[in-house]
This record gives structure tokens, C-alpha cells and sequence, in this order.
């Protein structure tokens, strides 16, 4: 997710977006180009569209939103991707 607001506006949008996502209750990582989100397919939509309504009411015209899906039966974990990483 990527505002479009002016550069020294970004930030304080961004940390909108991740304190909601925090609220959330999913688990999360959050990386210099993205944030990396855990749990079932339409909660983590459903957070997509309401951190898109959140850059929106902070003054963005616009929202860019890049979401990869890494599925599998059973599940996969942001732990099990990056463990041997040493997170």
C-alpha cells in the first residue's frame, strides 16, 4: 500500500495504516518496502480495503496496493518462510 500524498506525509499515514493492521490482531512484519501480513484470506482483504479508506481520510487522492498471496493447504507461516533468516 503506497499513499499518494506529499513525501513528508507518508510516514504519518503509514504509521496510521500500521497501527490499525496492530489492532487487527493478525500477525504482521513490518519491512522497509511492505508490510507482511498472517491470517485468513478475507480478513486480510477485508484489512486491505479499511488501511485504503485510512489513507483516503488522511488526505490521499490516491492508494497503490500490491498484495501477494502465498497459499497452501494447511496454511503457511510468516515464521516458516523466515525462520531460517533468524527473525
Amino acid at each position: 500500500m503506497l499513499p499518494v500524498v506529499p513525501e513528508e506525509e507518508i510516514y504519518p499515514v503509514v504509521d496510521r495504516v500500521i497501527e490499525h493492521i496492530r489492532k487487527s490482531g493478525v500477525t504482521y512484519i513490518v519491512g522497509p518496502m511492505e508490510t507482511t501480513m498472517e491470517g485468513e484470506l478475507e480478513e486480510l482483504l477485508k484489512i486491505v480495503a479499511e488501511v485504503q479508506d485510512i489513507c483516503i481520510s488522511a488526505g490521499s487522492k490516491r492508494v497503490i496496493s500490491i498484495v501477494k498471496i502465498d497459499y497452501k493447504p494447511g496454511g503457511v507461516s510468516i515464521d516458516e518462510k523466515i525462520a531460517k533468516y533468524g527473525r
